[in-house]
């Protein structure tokens, strides 16, 4: 094993507040476990603050640690898409710059990766320092995902993980342009086993998933994977005509036979407008699955790189 290398891929985002510490606490983790091999991967996704000064300062003293500076904010997925293809080692774990997963449980993730398993994903046990809401929408987004999407895909897990070297390769090999990672790695189907940890208060900084990107990755993950968005709405418009041809019937069976009149202006508007709703929904929905594939046969890169400071080009 002392000949393996760990690749330690860390995505970052305007976290100046926070990068010095996350290195410094990762960089003595790897260093205690001297049976490995490791190189730490910054991907730099556009930040518009110190972020990449403070890195380069660090590869100064350490030359294990290495920076990939992307042209701009290419996202999450997308910057952690890039430190896989960029990484060397024999497997990589991917972690974030804030601290909230415990560098610490690398040493486990590896002790499971001895054992056979290709990915090693962090299960959140508890979650400190979020509200009830965070915890609570959290709970339900994983639930839906996994009843929306024709894959398993653990609950309560995030990118915090292991993956070995195969596994990369067959990231490296997807052309998705729209990326759940998640999702993908659960697709390759190489064994897996989860490790349970307390995810700690962020250390410093602002969060990056706010409300508003944790829906557009729900939206994601459910498109990349799933149908059944455009099955349901199939299934509405059917039960909707139904509904309309009976209540048609039975308008005209009370005015022909029972001189009942039919309901006015009221119910003809609430009927329209619920029509109008659920055309709109409609159109959305096939709208953003038409919108991925145009975003797809464009063929642009996933990424552009502005520079690099220790990694082969």
């Amino acid at each position: 094993m002392p000949n393996l290398l760990v690749s330690i891929v860390i995505p970052t985002y305007n976290e100046e507040a926070v990068i010095n510490s996350a290195l410094d606490r990762i960089t003595q983790v790897a260093t205690s476990l001297a049976i490995f091999n490791f190189e730490i991967i910054v991907v730099n996704d556009g930040s518009r603050d110190s972020t990449r000064r403070i890195v380069e300062e660090r590869i100064m003293q350490d030359k294990r640690i290495k920076l990939l500076n992307l042209t701009r904010n290419f996202g999450h997925q997308i910057a952690v898409s890039a430190g896989l293809e960029k990484s060397s080692g024999d497997a990589a774990v991917v972690i974030d710059a804030d601290l909230q997963d415990p560098p610490e449980i690398i040493e486990e993730f590896l002790r499971q990766w001895e054992k056979g398993f290709d990915v090693v994903y962090g299960v959140r046990a508890n979650r400190l320092g979020e509200s009830k809401f965070k915890r609570s929408s959290a709970w339900i987004f994983y639930r839906f995902l996994n009843k929306m999407t024709d894959l398993e895909i653990p609950p309560d897990t995030g990118d915090f993980r292991l993956v070995s070297r195969r596994v990369i390769s067959a990231i490296n090999a997807f052309p998705e342009k729209s990326r759940y990672l998640r999702g993908l790695i659960s697709w390759t189907g190489y064994p897996s086993i989860g490790v349970s940890y307390v995810r700690e208060p962020r250390l410093a900084g602002e969060t990056k998933y706010p409300l508003k990107n944790m829906l557009r990755l729900a939206k994601e993950a459910v498109l990349s994977f799933s149908n059944r968005p455009l099955e349901i709405v199939v299934t509405l418009g059917v039960a909707i005509a139904a509904t309309s041809l009976a209540a048609s019937a039975w308008f005209a069976i009370s005015k022909l036979f029972f001189g009942v009149p039919v309901p006015g202006w009221t119910a003809l508007i609430v009927a329209t407008t619920f029509l109008g709703g659920v055309q709109l929904l409609a159109i959305g929905i096939v709208g953003n699955y038409v919108g991925r594939i145009f975003h797809q046969v464009k063929g642009r890169p996933l990424y552009l790189i502005e520079s690099t400071l220790g990694l082969e080009e």
